[in-house]
């Protein structure tokens, strides 16, 4: 199935519904017939969904959907079930055993999760849903976008579904305020947006973690860094060295930064700064800040800048952001050089010498008439280290750079990469053939973390003429 991009996902019974049709036109724009069954069906869940919530209502029956144990979800099917089969019975129109499943998974997942998205969202092999509008469901599964046959009933299941995520957070989407960014329990990420601003119908994107986070042996199995990468990476928060994680979107550049903040020493306490909360810090001593949208009125925002600001009178040890895409990486980059050192955050950038074009960028956003040069010395003082990570065409993610920035030449920034990955092509099943190597250049903050009884083997640095290199 992976083999091919055409082939669609079969996540739906309805699918099979359809074949029973005897030609091979599977699809309700090319078949009438299946059209009519699928609309009949689709209104059938409508229906029943009104009638299941009514009979929960009458039975007191009430659940918490971010919480469902196997037994309240099984209570809830058998209600459904009995409710289905008695509006089926009133309408004395047959449908097939596939047909009349659906419905009951649908109405149940409707009432007990987050409808037709509902399976994708408890499977652990999917990363990525994408819902653009309610006829076209996209997930990305190891790292391959399939498309599914999941549909939604129209334009206001899709809404509905969006409002129930969004409304526990106290975030909303509504003509005044047609895009948001929200979180599911679990931290996955949630993007929404609606018309006019989208054409295709409201549109949902749900980015998921792992429920179990990732950890540096999973991302060495990954491919991700070397087991030589991770013991320098791990002394550099050790030793407070400040680290930017850089990427394009969907890279990983989160991930990275969670198994990088699982190398704070636990008794140090940890401030998080996020638009959306999706960080999953394992030390105890956290504190966990969110910005917060405008409400209906245009008032109460508060952003990340600010939150930056306020986190400084907290007493951190460290500050971890999410990611800096604003004015508030002039906070960022003075809290570094005012004391607050060992802060890690990520960024947008196609390359490490980008994001340090991003980061001038960013502080200019911030309103201060300040030099070009001035930037430059601020940036070139708060970075000590980038960690570049790229997702390939195969789906894989991976650190290619681990630079250090080393100061000011004239009026120019200076890097120097400590470990590369060297792609040599692609083999026969079109995955990433390459290595991570070492460039043989020792950092120059080597003395900051000897000073702080760390020490590296200058082995795990040396190139001996791998194979590859250039």
């Amino acid at each position: 199935m992976q083999n091919d991009r055409n082939i669609k996902l079969k996540a739906s019974p309805l699918f099979e519904l359809g074949k029973e049709l005897v030609n091979q036109k599977t699809t309700p724009e090319e078949n009438p017939e299946l059209a009519e069954k699928l609309a009949f069906i689709e209104q059938m869940e409508e229906t029943a969904l009104k009638r299941a919530i009514d009979e929960m209502e009458e039975q007191d029956i009430t659940i918490n959907i971010d919480n469902v144990s196997p037994k309240e979800k099984a209570q809830i099917r058998m209600l459904v079930s009995q409710v289905v089969n008695n509006l089926f019975a009133e309408e004395r129109k047959f449908i097939g055993r596939a047909g009349r499943e659906r419905v009951i998974s649908d109405v149940t997942d409707e009432i007990t999760g987050y409808g037709p998205i509902d399976a994708f969202i408890h499977d652990p092999e999917v990363s990525e849903i994408m819902v653009n509008g309610p006829k076209k469901v996209y997930i990305e599964k190891n790292g391959r976008i399939l498309k599914t046959d999941v549909r939604f009933r129209g334009d206001h299941h899709v809404r509905h579904t969006i409002e129930k995520i969004i409304s526990p957070l106290g975030r909303r989407l509504d003509d005044t305020s047609p895009m948001v960014d929200a979180r599911l329990p679990d931290g996955s990420r949630v993007n929404a947006i609606i018309p006019p601003l989208v054409l295709n119908g409201p549109t949902l994107t749900i980015r998921k973690f792992a429920v179990e986070p990732y950890t540096v042996e999973d991302m060495i199995a990954f491919g991700t860094f070397t087991t030589e990468m991770t013991i320098f990476l791990k002394a550099c928060v050790e030793s407070r060295i400040n680290i930017i994680v850089s990427g394009g979107t969907s890279s990983g550049k989160t991930t990275t930064l969670n198994v990088l903040s699982g190398f704070i020493p636990e008794e140090e306490r940890i401030i998080t700064i996020e638009d959306a909360a999706e960080l999953q810090i394992r030390q105890e001593h956290n504190v966990r800040m969110e910005s917060r949208p405008p409400n209906i009125e245009g008032k109460g925002t508060i952003a990340i800048r600010d939150l930056v600001i306020n986190a400084l009178r907290m007493r951190p040890d460290r500050i971890v952001v999410g990611e800096v895409r604003g004015g508030e990486a002039l906070d960022m980059l003075q809290a570094m050089n005012t004391g607050h050192d060992g802060s890690i955050t990520t960024g947008h950038a196609n390359s490490p010498r980008d994001m340090l074009f991003r980061l001038e960028t960013m502080v200019l956003m911030a309103g201060m008439d300040l030099p070009v040069r001035a930037v430059r010395e601020q940036v070139s003082t708060a970075i000590n280290l980038i960690v570049h990570q790229e997702r390939f065409k195969d789906g894989t993610r991976k650190v290619t750079n681990i630079t250090e920035v080393t100061g000011m030449e004239g009026d120019t920034v200076t890097l120097q990469d400590i470990f590369v990955f060297k792609q040599m092509g692609v083999d026969e099943r079109n995955r990433v053939i390459g290595r991570h190597l070492p460039t043989g250049v020792v950092p120059k903050f080597i003395t900051k973390m000897e000073a702080a009884g760390i020490y590296l083997p200058h082995q795990i640095f040396r190139n001996n003429g791998d194979e590859g290199w250039s």
